[in-house]
């Protein structure tokens, strides 16, 4: 087995030792590589939920001690996600369920009339919401200077009237490209512009500091995290946040309700309006609190260290093509989408799943467009979600992971290039991909039967 040679202390997960049937009968330890979709939770995260649960309440209105000390707990999660953002100590954190649900947060409250310019590479999060206001869409840049250069001439070229918003992403949820967030917000700062960000990807892998970058706002996920609890935020600036009603209308939203009239809430209730994702905060800001008590430049160099090597893994198996946007030389979060000559995405992430043991992505990772561009730059791209759009499969690693568990990537394509499948497959209407026949036994979930077998029991 081998370790990270930098001395990185790896903290554990739940469920890191799970074992999981492989077709013909083997069992192997589960190996997931599908961190850019969902972490698992760090240890730590879910001792800190274990030790809160006693207490959970109510916040905000109950008067007994257990809604007191829970909604101490839930505004105390606060301040953790402004210290592991480095944001400003005015900026509003507003509680969300995930990073989507953020940017839709944020979408309801521009001023009327803003221009929000972006680019195709958005996962669909941050591209889908802003096609409902006046939006620019610019086309998937091909290096960060493009990029810049676009993103200029977009800003000379807009109406002088309104606000303008510009929307990046962290790093490609696809490729794994880090982008130039300070060359991008002073840019846009310069033409009177404000700057959000999806740092879905990036906060898990790259300290994200608000305020010397000049980011107005950012979102997170807990569930890219490791907190994966249903609780995600938004942070940020909070004019545009204030000037516009509730995102959700209900309870905790308001100050005060007559019969011809309301009065909103302010910041942060006002957009947190029903009964909030307690133990979700809790959780998040658990997580927050271990990656703001990292060292630094180890957890830069360790992240940089393990893109490295997944990238030499992925290209040591002969014939595996690693698809990228941007070239070589810029700096890549450990996410990478690759193909592989002469199988669907979905078949070979079938095989490693049923032969292997080890979860991977495969489809178009909710960002058409970019895989649209990857077509077009690289020869071969296959068919990705229901075989009309291209398609790739997605490795992807995070601070839970070891060496071993890539070198198991590795060994598990060289084999599969070189020798083929070891079981039959077959292809099933929705474009996905299972063993024919499929012998691994299923495990007996919470409601007592095995998921996968529910409609046999049901039947019966």
């Amino acid at each position: 087995m081998t370790s990270w040679p930098d001395g990185w202390e790896r903290p554990r997960s739940v469920g890191e030792d799970l074992l999981v049937p492989l077709v013909g009968g083997e069992a192997a330890r589960y190996v997931n590589l599908d961190h850019a979709a969902s972490t698992p939770a760090l240890e730590t995260v879910w001792v800190q939920v274990e030790h809160f649960l006693p207490w959970y309440s109510s916040v905000h209105r109950g008067t007994g001690l257990k809604s007191k000390v829970a909604t101490a707990a839930y505004e105390g999660s606060r301040q953790a996600l402004r210290q592991f953002l480095g944001a400003r100590p005015e900026d509003a954190v507003v509680f969300t369920r995930n990073t989507t649900d953020a940017i839709n947060m944020l979408a309801r409250c521009l001023p009327q009339g803003t221009m929000v310019i972006g680019t195709r590479a958005e996962h669909h999060a941050n591209l889908l919401p802003w096609r409902q206001l006046r939006s620019v869409e610019l086309p998937v840049p091909r290096s960060p200077a493009e990029l810049l250069d676009r993103l200029e001439t977009a800003l000379k070229g807009r109406r002088a009237d309104g606000e303008v918003l510009v929307v990046v992403t962290g790093a490609s949820n696809v490729t794994g490209e880090v982008w130039p967030l300070l060359a991008i917000s002073a840019l846009a700062h310069r033409h009177g512009a404000r700057v959000f960000v999806d740092a879905a990807q990036l906060a898990p892998h790259r300290p994200v500091e608000m305020a010397a970058l000049g980011l107005d706002w950012v979102a997170v996920s807990g569930h890219k995290l490791y907190a994966p609890f249903g609780c995600g935020a938004l942070v940020g600036r909070r004019d545009w946040l204030e000037g516009a009603g509730p995102y959700l209308l209900g309870g905790g939203a308001v100050e005060a309700v007559s019969e011809d009239d309301v009065s909103w809430a302010a910041l942060p209730g006002r957009h947190e309006g029903g009964s909030p994702n307690v133990i979700g905060a809790i959780a998040l800001a658990s997580a927050c609190r271990y990656f703001s008590g990292l060292d630094r430049e180890r957890a830069i160099a360790h992240d940089r260290l393990q893109s490295s090597v997944l990238q030499g893994a992925l290209e040591g198996a002969h014939g595996v093509e690693v698809y990228r946007t941007w070239g070589a030389e810029v700096d890549r979060v450990p996410v990478r989408a690759f193909g592989v000559p002469g199988y669907r995405p979905a078949e070979v992430a079938a095989m490693l799943s049923a032969e292997h043991g080890i979860g991977v992505r495969s489809g178009s990772f909710c960002a058409h467009p970019l895989l649209a561009h990857l077509a077009k730059s690289h020869r071969g791209v296959p068919s990705g979600c229901g075989g009309t759009i291209a398609g790739a499969v997605r490795a992807s690693v995070g601070v839970t992971s070891s060496a071993d568990e890539i070198e198991r990537l590795a060994g598990a394509l060289e084999r599969l290039v070189r020798e083929g499948p070891r079981w039959s497959y077959r292809s099933l209407p929705d474009g996905s991909v299972e063993p024919d026949p499929d012998d691994r036994p299923q495990p007996e979930l919470l409601l007592g039967f095995s998921g996968l077998s529910a409609l046999d029991r049901v039947a019966s």
